[in-house]
């Protein structure tokens, strides 16, 4: 009879490092983020090896495989040896094209923006968040 390790999945997205704490990692499965074989898992969910974990962090859709289910956090060097970053470099460079748009920089000695230059970031700010 073989034996078949099982952790939660929220203390299994903490421990390879992709959230910060625990807690959030088990905000996200109860906000729908986080999915196992196309359906919403709840913080308690059991992870098993070779499952494929689909986390939504807006605008970039992660996707993961359990190599082997840990509870304790490990180094970030030790990561690739439980899970395996499966998310195509497309996704990835969504997070690249957001930080480099908008940075907020204005030429020295301009001034505070005028009230019309305002609602123009704010516009500009917006359009690009909400696409």
């Amino acid at each position: 009879m073989t034996d078949i390790k099982e952790t939660r999945i929220d203390k299994f997205l903490w421990s390879v490092r992709i959230y910060k704490t625990r807690n959030l990692a088990a905000e996200a499965c109860r906000k729908g983020r986080i999915i196992i074989k196309d359906i919403q898992v709840k913080p308690s969910r059991m992870v098993s090896e070779n499952e494929i974990i689909i986390i939504k962090k807006p605008p970039v859709v992660f996707t993961y495989r359990v190599i082997i289910p840990i509870e304790n956090r490990i180094s970030a060097k030790l990561v690739s040896q439980f899970a395996e970053d499966l998310t195509p470099e497309e996704e990835k460079a969504k997070l690249d094209v957001k930080q480099s748009v908008i940075s907020g920089i204005r030429d020295r000695g301009t001034g505070r923006p005028t009230k019309k230059e305002r609602r123009l970031i704010d516009k500009l700010h917006d359009d690009f968040t909400n696409t």
